[in-house]
């Protein structure tokens, strides 16, 4: 029997640092669902986690430990199928060094996602943004970088890491203004800034100085700020913006939700979906589809094109008996 403990080293080393190159941000992901897992295996079979075999850990373990994080720590089933995510992806690098265990690696694999519900998208109207952007107290120097960097999101789109990892010479205010970043799987994006963005910025960099590898959006030490002090920062605006903008009482305004709303600006725009999925550096164009499905007014829209059905009320009477005494079930 083949320790696991071998191949985990060479999966996170070789496989996802050197040869993958994933983001620090998927680093901690999959390691801590890999953690989280071989803590319930060492338990349930009674052994130190550095003496797991592959047997120890097959698909009935697999399952055991999703239902435990579902049930028993109270993760959602999205977060169920992102942690077996993790899982398939380690075992399929297994699969290639250890043949001998191939049948307990290819029923892990076999295990289904379950499905969930898609709740529709959270994005912020245009008054709504507005009462957002006017939540900061310019007068101080937070509140001006804190005005700044909301305008800067909602207009670029930008994962709260993405965001938070921006530099000043990630940005070019010249001819063609632009922010430069590396989004998911390594990918070059270039996003074009607005007149607006590129003012507010201008007056944002005069103030703030600093080198061209300093973070855009510091903290007061000069330091990056981490994705929950954005998110602290947002949740209050919010409550100061509810006040002259009731309809955000009934909002949770997340990261996410400036990235929501740079993508259904640009829907409002007219821009067509195959361009908002470059924006936001979607990998595929069905992910930029959520988008569609959450505007409404988009679709009262495309009914007011659409030819009205001209059909009579009725309803359906079966001929017979017995189908009769089915449909009356």
């Amino acid at each position: 029997m083949s320790l696991i403990a071998p191949s985990l080293q060479a999966y996170f080393a070789d496989r996802l640092i050197r040869e993958r190159r994933v983001s620090s941000h998927t680093i901690r992901s999959y390691r801590d669902t890999i953690r989280l897992l071989i803590g319930f295996a060492a338990n349930r079979a009674g052994t130190a986690a550095s003496s797991l075999t592959f047997d120890d850990i097959d698909h009935k373990t697999v399952g055991a430990f999703l239902d435990h994080i579902e049930h028993e720590r109270g993760c959602a089933p999205g977060t169920r199928n992102a942690r077996l995510a993790a899982i398939r992806s380690f075992y399929r690098y297994a699969a290639l060094d250890y043949p001998e265990h191939a049948a307990t690696i290819e029923r892990v694999l076999a295990i289904p996602l379950k499905r969930t519900d898609r709740p529709l998208v959270t994005w912020l109207t245009k008054p709504e943004l507005d009462a957002l952007l006017a939540g900061p107290d310019q007068r101080t120097w937070t509140g001006r970088r804190d005005h700044a960097m909301i305008l800067f999101a909602a207009q670029t789109g930008l994962l709260a890491s993405k965001l938070m990892n921006v530099r000043i010479g990630d940005v070019a205010l010249g001819v063609g203004p632009h922010v430069q970043t590396l989004g998911k799987g390594r990918r070059e994006r270039v996003t074009p800034l607005t007149d607006t963005t590129v003012i507010t910025l201008r007056a944002w960099l005069k103030e703030r100085g600093g080198m061209p590898a300093d973070p855009l959006f510091p903290t007061r030490t000069g330091g990056q700020l981490t994705r929950d002090a954005l998110a602290r920062r947002l949740t209050k605006y919010a409550m100061i913006a509810a006040r002259a903008c009731p309809s955000l009482a009934g909002k949770a305004v997340t990261p996410h939700v400036l990235r929501h709303t740079a993508a259904m600006r640009l829907l409002h725009a007219k821009i067509d979906t195959s361009m908002i999925a470059l924006w936001l550096g979607h990998a595929e164009i069905q992910t930029t589809q959520v988008y569609l499905h959450a505007d409404l007014a988009l679709k009262e829209e495309a009914l007011a094109k659409a030819e009205p059905i001209d059909s009579k009320p009725g309803r359906y009477r079966p001929p017979d008996p017995l189908l009769r005494f089915l449909e009356s079930l």
